[in-house]
């Protein structure tokens, strides 16, 4: 038996090894996880660290940490804290080890995520008050943080923390006494730092390093966030004593196929910024940056009862416990109040989300793997046959020659170039993958260049690492250097990236990065990134640099001019700069599309907007229920794509029946109708980083009904929408939040709100409902695909208040370009009020080199809530037009008839008034 033989029979093995279901046996516990079993085990007070030397130092408070009354024998090196200040009321916490006693080596900081604009916002200390809390023996130093907010550093005990000038507690870390930080040290003889799990050792050359501490949110009733999870979106305890015992929340990078829901098991992305939010004080936010691993536990009330240790007992608070194995404590305490303000606090620092081309906005279709150039034709001519719009058609890894990225397998895609022209002649796109793991070929030119520039990471002996993936074995590119990624993003250009054309966009998968034969399958801790950071230190930031240097890799080849589309699986802080993410290996089973909806909600309160799950279940064969039922939600996730695993049935739309076909194309085809109201969304999330779908309670922050409930979400602030989860369904309970009336999206029909409504379950859609008082812009023909509806009209459904009031927005631009950048776009605001509705311009004034026109018209304004009127008056042009019954929506099933305003022909750049007679 030959040795590639055995080559071939072993990668055949470890293919189909790790597409089996998830094994928890593979995966490390907290147990098995020696940094996070040592913290675990800490007793509240066990911190004896004191804060010495407070002063103003470059604008920061500035102190040193040392150990209370410690021996002379046994000095401990000092730990260096800064405190820094930012507009809009964001505290900055710095602790690392002091460089100039010359530790062993740097402690990793993570670099290109906080954006530059960022630190243009500090503010710049002045002085330091103090005061004595309690029976401190030396007072604490209080810095002005904002307007009714300040900065408290208490030395001993040693604990920061934010509070109104009131005295009512924000945010604090340290208040339990459970901050400890391993400093690195030299080996002393004798001792043994290899780590050992399933047959893999970590050499560990530094030793422990791990940071842990206690963050407390006060007047919270919940705390949300950290994903990357499949549980619910209000985090669920995981110590205390009324809490089953359960693992921490894991962040941790991982390839897991076919995940189970309700778990705190980490899973492909990882983002350290946890939110609280309760009714009596609102919204709070602390962000670790940070990316080695890491456990979070959300500790039960009292957990703490025998702890000794006193805070303010009028106020409800959740305290959480933060451990990470390396890196530095870079934190970030963000004060809202409201949870608006806590998203853009945030994103202020991490940046906002990119403004996606329309057509990314819209319907993608695509399957491990559509097998060749004929199928691509052929899935493309059904979706016109049967009448259903798309945007994307999609290729996975088998497009390839070989699993080398950036070439074809030329005996099924001979011709790549003109399959990718006959797309975009409908105006539709083709989205290729490209993973990190590089085939190690001679043959290969990518390889033999990488490798010749010594590009790879390293293994922990310095050789180039070698590790199994799809192609088999495969070195990975070292994406923590600029200059490394800068040539990656080269390999993009149409000259080097044979086949493309610029129609063609890209998918980053395993980015984590997924390594088939590495200690839970990815790559081990010790290998060496430049500058002697080891893997452990980035392995969570890893995914993010390679997406983040395959989207400016886009960005060249279009000169600047052309926005990229890049869907990412591994995520982190500050991701969303540079496109979109998926939930990743989904199941076809119901549980999977009910856990689908917290998953996004908490990307979007994380900053990652555009975000979506893989509609039907990556893996296994959907019922048709099921799948008919995840067409319809899916339709209102930000990014929007059914996607299946090689060995499932073909799943197209149109290969369920008559009826069920019928069903999916109008699930589909709401999506385009709203396309305006979406893209218009996404223009808010760039603009101030407030996520596209949101909880119920970022729009109705003071309704505690609304805390827990995560099988309904927000699309903007005018839009409800609850899913079907169960199988076979007849009712479904929807709580409708607040005091106005709700109008059924699909009928018209108002719905008193502040109650939960049970309704009959139809097959024609799941339950969505339009909030009185807000105005959506909609396009009501259908097309081919969002490009071919760019000249369309539109139409605006008024759905009216107890006052008779509502207002929304429209954006619009060239739906491509970075041009909007500049100020060419238009943004437009209706208000109806006083039997009046106005159009005004919100676009501060721009050059004339930089406007953006468009001849698009108002169509039809349809008036929901209103009765009685016969006509009405287009001013300034004084041409009266009708009010008469047409139809709410124009697909198939049921006609409504509501009020309609038909034909005012509106142009939607002017300003006007329709006044209702």
């Amino acid at each position: 038996m030959t040795v590639s033989y055995l080559l071939l029979l072993l990668l055949f093995v470890l293919h189909f090894t790790f597409v089996l279901p998830w094994k928890k046996e593979e995966f490390r516990t907290c147990n098995q996880t020696p940094f996070c079993k040592r913290a675990r085990a800490f007793k509240p007070g066990s911190c004896s660290l004191v804060a010495h030397d407070a002063s103003i130092t470059d604008g920061d408070l500035t102190a040193i940490l040392l150990p209370r009354n410690q021996d002379l024998e046994n000095q401990s090196k000092p730990l260096l804290l800064a405190l820094s200040v930012y507009q809009d009321g964001i505290l900055r916490l710095r602790i690392d080890e002091d460089p100039s006693l010359a530790p062993p080596k740097k402690r990793f900081q993570v670099p290109d995520v906080i954006v530059d604009e960022f630190y243009t916002k500090k503010i710049w200390l002045q002085r330091i008050s103090t005061e004595t809390i309690g029976n401190d023996l030396s007072p604490s130093s209080i810095v002005y943080l904002s307007d009714g907010y300040e900065a408290v550093l208490r030395k001993d005990p040693f604990e920061v923390f934010v509070r109104e000038k009131s005295g009512k507690r924000v945010l604090s870390l340290n208040s339990h006494g459970l901050f400890d930080f391993e400093q690195l040290r030299i080996k002393e003889e004798g001792e043994d730092w290899e780590e050992k799990f399933r047959g893999h050792t970590d050499t560990r050359p530094y030793g422990p390093q791990s940071i842990s501490f206690d963050v407390s949110f006060y007047d919270a009733d919940f705390v949300y966030g950290i994903p990357e999870h499949a549980t619910s979106l209000a985090l669920k305890p995981t110590r205390g004593p009324d809490v089953e015992e359960s693992e921490p929340y894991r962040l941790f990078n991982l390839d897991v196929f076919e995940y189970v829901h309700e778990s705190p098991f980490g899973i492909y992305g990882s983002i350290p910024f946890m939110i609280s939010h309760g009714k009596l004080r609102g919204t709070s936010g602390f962000f670790w940056l940070n990316a080695a691993e890491m456990q979070i536990d959300v500790l039960g009330s009292g957990w703490d009862a025998e702890s000794g240790i006193s805070l303010p007992s009028s106020q409800n608070r959740i305290d959480t416990f933060w451990m990470s194995e390396a890196g530095i404590v870079d934190t970030f305490f963000f004060v809202g109040p409201g949870p608006k303000d806590v998203v853009r606090q945030y994103t202020s620092v991490t940046g906002t989300p990119a403004m996606p081309q329309l057509f990314a906005t819209a319907y993608h279709q695509c399957r491990w793997n559509y097998r060749d150039e004929e199928d691509v034709a052929h899935v493309d001519s059904k979706f016109d046959e049967y009448d259903i719009p798309y945007d994307v058609l999609w290729l996975d890894i088998e497009h390839t020659d070989a699993k080398r990225y950036f070439t074809w397998d030329r005996a099924l895609f001979p011709n790549p170039e003109d399959m990718q022209r006959k797309l975009a002649t409908k105006g539709r796109r083709m989205v290729t993958i490209v993973d990190p793991h590089i085939k190690r070929d001679d043959n290969f030119p990518l390889h033999k260049e990488a490798s010749k520039k010594g590009y790879y990471v390293k293994d922990a002996a310095g050789n180039d690492f070698d590790g199994w993936c799809w192609p088999g074995s495969s070195s990975y590119l070292d994406m923590l250097s600029p200059e490394i990624r800068s040539w990656w993003g080269e390999k993009f250009s149409l000259e080097n990236y044979a086949g493309s054309t610029p129609s063609l966009y890209i998918w980053n998968d395993m980015n984590e990065p997924s390594v088939f034969n590495g200690p839970e399958v990815t790559m081990p801790r010790n290998a060496l990134h430049q500058g002697g950071v080891e893997h452990r230190e980035l392995h969570n930031v890893y995914g993010y640099y390679f997406h983040m240097a395959t989207s400016e890799g886009l960005v060249k080849r279009g000169d600047g001019k052309d926005r990229p589309f890049v869907l990412s699986r591994a995520l982190f802080a500050g991701t969303q700069r540079y496109g979109a993410v998926w939930t990743g290996d989904n199941s076809a089973d119901w549980d999977h599309l009910r856990v689908s909806v917290p998953m996004v909600l908490t990307l979007g309160l994380t900053g990652l907007s555009f975000s979506g799950a893989d509609v039907g279940g990556f893996f296994g064969n959907p019922e048709t229920e099921l799948l008919v039922r995840w067409y319809q939600l899916g339709a209102f996730y930000p990014f929007f794509r059914g996607h299946a695993h090689h060995d499932t049935k073909r799943r197209e739309p149109w290969l369920f029946g008559e009826r069920n076909t019928e069903l999916m194309r109008d699930a589909i085809r709401i999506r385009y109708m709203l396309l305006p109201y979406f893209y218009t969304l996404f223009r808010e999330a760039n603009s101030s980083g407030v996520p596209v779908v949101r909880p119920l309670w970022m729009e109705f922050p003071s309704d505690e009904a609304t805390f827990k409930n995560d099988e309904a979400f927000m699309v903007g602030s005018g839009l409800l929408v609850q899913g079907i989860y169960t199988k076979e369904a007849k009712r479904v309970s929807v709580y409708l939040p607040g005091k106005q009336s709700w109008y059924d999206f699909r009928t018209g029909t108002a719905y008193k709100g502040g109650i939960t409504h049970q309704l009959e379950v139809s097959e024609e859609g799941i339950p969505a409902f339009q909030k009185a008082g807000t105005i959506m812009p909609r396009k009501d023909r259908f097309r081919r695909s969002s490009t071919q509806m760019v000249n369309d009209p539109y139409t605006l459904v008024v759905a009216l208040n107890s006052s008779q009031e509502a207002e929304g927005e429209l954006y619009i631009d060239d739906g491509k370009s970075f041009e909007f950048k500049q100020g060419a776009y238009i943004h437009r605001r209706f208000v109806f009020s006083a039997g009046k509705l106005t159009s005004l311009n919100v676009r501060p004034n721009a050059s004339a080199s930089t406007k953006f026109s468009s001849n698009c018209v108002i169509e039809r304004i349809i008036l929901l809530g209103h009765s009685g009127s016969k006509s009405a008056l287009v001013e300034p042009e004084n041409i009266k037009v009708d009010i008469e019954l047409g139809p709410l929506h124009f697909q198939t099933g049921r006609r409504i008839s509501v009020l309609t305003i038909r034909k005012p022909n509106l142009l939607i750049t002017d300003d006007w008034t329709v006044k209702i007679l």
